[in-house]
């Protein structure tokens, strides 16, 4: 729907029309008003060396938008991309979009720029409104939904997914249930470090025989399907012996759809903070992911061996790089800003910089600034 807003033309590639098109005459699908959008492209993957040859026959940019719900796989038949494809991801909305925007907002791009905030002692939201805000999904389409409508929908969606979507991309052998045991799996692991075996030991339950490897190219096939997005680790030189640890962290693509995963209802999560304290990490991580990506940043994590570990490090261009701590509860600031102290003093500043912030992001704090320059925002007042 974005890229039909930017399109003068557009043809859908799964339409069954079109399907036969291919067979007979597939560059006649590239000819429309500039720029032309092909959906679902990747549904006939042969058309990117056709776009390519077609961009490098012109003499005029953005000809073309290309836009799928999955990525085919690389392989010899498709030539490389570079200088002639610019490629975008999209994510699910973030708190700042789904909600009506604060009268105080702390804005990711300004804390890079030295910009601190006013003090606001009453930003955060009571525990209830959290988890509610935590519950509606980013999924545009289902914003306006009860929790109810819109955790039906979601576990419609990963059922979609493990009887259908997978298997457009890939031969796999196992059963849907399988696939929909692993997203599970996963929903109960997000944010955290875990392992393949780990994810293999939990989903034996259904598929006794299953090993790391299979776990592992399933995995790759729900990043494929944008169902699931790992959160790499952040390698800077140290000023200790210690060693960082190179596991990404995987995420499912909105908190939404872990909660939905995991049958986490409004009354389930009250009960259970610890659950509540995961899948609201994995809601900040990925805002901060939305927000960086608007001024052309990554997030990482860093854990190192001696313990100490930051919940997301934001890289710029150029080094820049500030450094966050996620808490549920605003009460655990003072901690929150120890533990990024801890760890900043074991990187080598002289090699990587000194960090651009500090920031805590909680559910229910406050907007401050501590005497140590510590940023603290509840996640609902975070902004681009």
């Amino acid at each position: 729907m974005t890229a039909l807003h930017a399109a003068s033309s557009f043809v859908f590639i799964d339409d069954a029309e079109v399907q036969r098109l291919l067979e007979v005459a597939p560059r006649s699908l590239l000819e429309g008003e500039a720029p032309r959008l092909l959906d679902e492209w990747q549904v006939a993957p042969e058309l990117w060396n056709l776009v390519r040859r077609a961009v490098d026959s012109a003499v005029e940019p953005g000809r073309f938008i290309l836009t799928g719900s999955a990525v085919p796989p690389d392989d010899v038949t498709r030539h490389t991309g570079a200088g002639r494809f610019l490629r975008l991801r999209q994510r699910t909305m973030s708190w700042w979009e789904k909600l009506d925007a604060p009268s105080e907002a702390v804005s990711l791009a300004d804390l890079f720029a030295g910009v601190r905030p006013r003090t606001d002692l009453g930003a955060g939201s009571d525990l209830d409104t959290v988890i509610d805000n935590l519950l509606r999904s980013g999924f545009p389409a289902m914003t306006t939904l009860s929790v109810r409508q819109s955790a039906d929908r979601l576990r419609g969606y990963i059922d979609d997914v493990a009887r259908i979507d997978i298997r457009r991309i890939a031969e796999i052998r196992h059963e849907p249930e399988v696939i929909k045991q692993l997203i599970v799996a996963l929903a109960r692991s997000v944010a955290s470090q875990v392992t393949y075996k780990t994810l293999a030991a939990d989903i034996r339950a259904v598929a006794p025989a299953i090993d790391q490897e299979t776990v592992s190219n399933y995995v790759g096939l729900l990043q494929r399907l944008f169902i699931v997005e790992a959160q790499r680790p952040w390698t800077p030189a140290l000023r200790s012996r210690a060693r960082v640890r190179t596991s990404p962290k995987l995420h499912l693509v909105d908190p939404a759809l872990a909660a939905a995963a995991l049958g986490a209802g409004p009354e389930q999560l009250r009960g259970d903070l610890q659950t509540l304290g995961v899948l609201f990490e994995s809601a900040v991580i990925h805002d901060l992911t939305v927000f960086a990506s608007a001024i052309d940043g990554e997030v990482s994590h860093y854990r190192d061996s001696n313990g100490k570990e930051m919940d997301a490090i934001i890289t710029l261009p150029g080094g820049r790089w500030g450094a966050v701590e996620i808490k549920l509860g605003g009460g655990q600031l003072t901690a929150a800003a120890a533990s990024l102290q801890a760890a900043i003093a074991q990187v080598d500043t002289e090699a990587a910089g000194e960090p651009a912030f500090q920031l805590v992001v909680t559910a229910t704090g406050p907007i401050l600034v501590t005497d140590d320059g510590t940023v603290s925002v509840p996640l609902s007042a975070l902004a681009p």
